[in-house]
């Protein structure tokens, strides 16, 4: 395979159009034109479907092109960790967490670190997966339980705890529940116990729903189970930390909380001397020390 020929062929395919990706290439349009056709040549098939408004893959175009985004996400993931010795914080950084945690604590906070160091590049996944650090699935991941994969750092950031809230405009047209028996007269806003979620949650829903509730709506994650409870759906269960961003939420039943569910963050071995590891890790720790601070006062 000729490299060369396989870089004009990714910057045509992004591109759409053999003009843009010259432009981009600062190569005459019809040195693409060559290059392609002798690409498509050297395998035997044809890469590209032309008509008037650019260029379309064909199947064959599609996988080739597949593969040349790969090579080029990890060469320039390999182009920032070489860089990563200096003191400059940028490059792509993949963080891999929960979809509550991810869309409700550390997305709204993520302006901050962007702020002091704009040239970073963030990759936010979030599922409730797992993914495997040691073979570079993320670089860094923050979890609702402590990392059982080998050559890790991990550290343990907060303690989150599952309890029940709803809205006072719910509360005032319903009333507050004082006993756990209460609950049977009302929503009960939650995840399935058959999903992907923290034990330690689960088995909440689960004893509450031995308390004979007649009516719930379940969602598959804790952003949906939020909105439902800020539109006044019923009462919902909740991790603590969303309570900092919506205030308007007011606890109900102190007694029902789960048990302690430890936060931690991970990175593999062989990043530890990264700067953007570091920058994203003190990030994470200031604003927890922050939330802490405001709680206190």
């Amino acid at each position: 395979m000729d490299w060369d020929k396989l870089r004009i062929f990714h910057a045509v395919a992004d591109a759409g159009s053999l003009t843009h990706a010259g432009d981009a290439l600062h190569l005459s349009q019809s040195a693409v034109s060559r290059q392609i056709r002798a690409l498509e040549e050297s395998l035997n098939a044809t890469l590209f479907h032309r008509h008037a408004r650019g260029l379309i893959l064909t199947e064959q175009g599609e996988l080739l092109f597949d593969a040349s985004k790969a090579m080029s996400h990890r060469l320039e993931a390999a182009v920032a960790r070489i860089r990563d010795s200096k003191e400059e914080v940028f490059g792509e950084l993949r963080v891999t967490t929960t979809t509550a945690f991810g869309s409700l604590w550390l997305a709204p906070r993520l302006s901050k670190l962007y702020e002091k160091y704009p040239d970073l590049k963030i990759d936010l996944m979030l599922e409730e997966q797992v993914l495997d650090l040691p073979m570079r699935e993320a670089d860094v991941a923050i979890r609702m339980k402590e990392p059982s994969q080998a050559d890790l750092i991990r550290k343990r950031l907060m303690d989150v705890h599952m309890r029940l809230y709803a809205t006072p405009s719910y509360l005032k047209k319903y009333g507050t529940p004082e006993t756990l028996e209460d609950l049977s007269q009302h929503r009960l806003i939650c995840q399935n116990t058959a999903s992907a979620q923290v034990s330690a949650g689960a088995s909440l829903v689960q004893e509450l729903l031995t308390y004979e509730i007649k009516s719930r709506l379940t969602v598959n994650n804790y952003f949906g189970v939020l909105q439902a409870v800020l539109h006044d759906l019923g009462i919902g269960v909740l991790p603590d930390y969303v309570t900092q961003d919506f205030t308007e939420l007011t606890r109900v039943l102190p007694q029902a909380e789960s048990k302690d569910i430890p936060v931690f963050l991970a990175y593999p071995e062989e990043l530890r001397a990264s700067k953007r590891i570091e920058a994203f890790r003190d990030f994470v720790m200031e604003e927890l020390l922050a939330q802490r601070q405001s709680k206190k006062s």
